[in-house]
């Protein structure tokens, strides 16, 4: 026998049920497509009974004809395994391409509005404009450089103070922490990335930019404002810590332990093996860790609209209120506007450039991975 009895029960299951759910699927897309929401509130009681009986006759015939069909060819000889393992692989092919036709309809949405955007605004004064001035009614200078300015400044500091810190802590926890204090610090470091953002955005408006404001900025005689990029920096920065930790301390923990007895075993001392052997096994975890905590800085709206201003600026001056992209996005989408002018369009401008961003940002790991990364059998 090729196939034992539940699988010839899961072949009839599942060749009633899935044609069926197809059927709701196509006929819920038709009616979407063709039937006018205006017009659809306000059908008659028995013409609209009438219809759900139709498409539930529909449905129930196709369930009808997938079940007797079916029920014909199950004889003792039919490879039922080879259709249910058929129909698992079409579900698993099905759920494998929900993301990927996700991420097409989110760029090919980016894309139109943007094509949109460019035939009534200039795009080389978009990609190199330093005056960002939108204004309904025109007259709007869109200049996104002091955006990006702000966005990558802001992500900088982050990253400098979530990479060193967090990797640092991965490292103390895989090579050197006992099984009691790890099992008590990475629960506290990964509490952090359960923390809203919403309240980071008041610790920094509250405590962090008055610090630093009072501490170092009126001193040194560089600002006299609590929104800075440092302290959207900062505070982004720690927020990014259990990212980095928790991401970095796992591929450590997934590197053979055979690799760290034979370089102890030559001589090399804790520290040796950690640089020489491990990090350098663990480098495609770790880069991808970076990776995840740049986006998710470069992404990041509520700490920066609290922590560093609504100031579209370029200036080298990290105790000076900025802005970013994510923050003008969302600014420029929200309350009552035009959605065909300009002024809203440039979002979705905005929005393509930081998903071009993310892209680079996967392209250059990629090639970190490929020129840096030690193979072993």
């Amino acid at each position: 026998m090729n196939s034992r009895p539940p699988y010839h029960g899961w072949g009839v299951a599942l060749s009633t049920a899935l044609p069926a759910f197809l059927a709701m699927i196509v006929i819920a897309i038709i009616q979407a497509a063709i039937v006018d929401p205006a017009s659809a509130v306000d059908v008659p009681g028995e013409v609209g009974q009438g219809a759900r009986l139709t498409l539930t006759l529909i449905v129930l015939a196709v369930a009808v004809f997938g079940l007797i069909t079916t029920l014909r060819r199950m004889t003792p000889d039919f490879r039922a395994r080879a259709l249910v393992e058929t129909y698992v692989k079409g579900l698993l092919i099905a759920c494998s391409s929900i993301a990927i036709l996700t991420t097409l309809g989110i760029v090919l949405s980016m894309l139109f509005e943007t094509a949109n955007f460019f035939k009534q605004y200039a795009w080389t004064e978009f990609l190199f404009g330093t005056t960002w001035s939108p204004r309904f009614g025109g007259g709007s200078q869109l200049g996104m450089l002091p955006l990006m300015w702000g966005t990558l400044y802001v992500s900088f500091i982050a990253l400098v103070v979530a990479v060193p810190v967090g990797l640092f802590a991965a490292i103390y926890m895989s090579e050197y922490a006992g099984p009691r204090l790890r099992s008590v610090v990475k629960p506290v470091i990964e509490v952090l990335a359960g923390i809203p953002t919403i309240v980071y955005g008041l610790f920094a408006l509250i405590t962090v930019g008055p610090m630093l404001r009072d501490y170092f900025a009126q001193p040194l005689n560089l600002g006299s404002s609590g929104s800075s990029v440092l302290t959207a920096g900062l505070v982004m920065g720690i927020m990014l810590i259990p990212f980095v930790s928790s991401l970095s301390d796992d591929i450590i923990n997934a590197v053979p332990q055979s690799l760290r007895d034979g370089a102890l075993g030559l001589g090399s001392t804790k520290s040796e093996t950690v640089r020489k052997v491990v990090l350098p096994a663990a480098l495609p975890g770790i880069v991808g860790a970076v990776l995840l905590a740049a986006s998710r800085a470069i992404g990041e709206t509520m700490i920066v609209v609290m922590g560093a201003g609504a100031a579209a600026k370029m200036d080298l001056n990290p105790f000076e209120a900025m802005t970013t992209i994510t923050v003008k996005i969302v600014s420029q989408l929200t309350g009552d506007t035009d959605f065909r002018a300009p002024e809203t369009l440039v979002a979705f401008a905005l929005g393509l450039s930081l998903f071009i961003i993310t892209l680079g940002l996967n392209i250059l790991a990629l090639y970190v991975v490929r020129k840096y990364r030690e193979q072993y059998e």
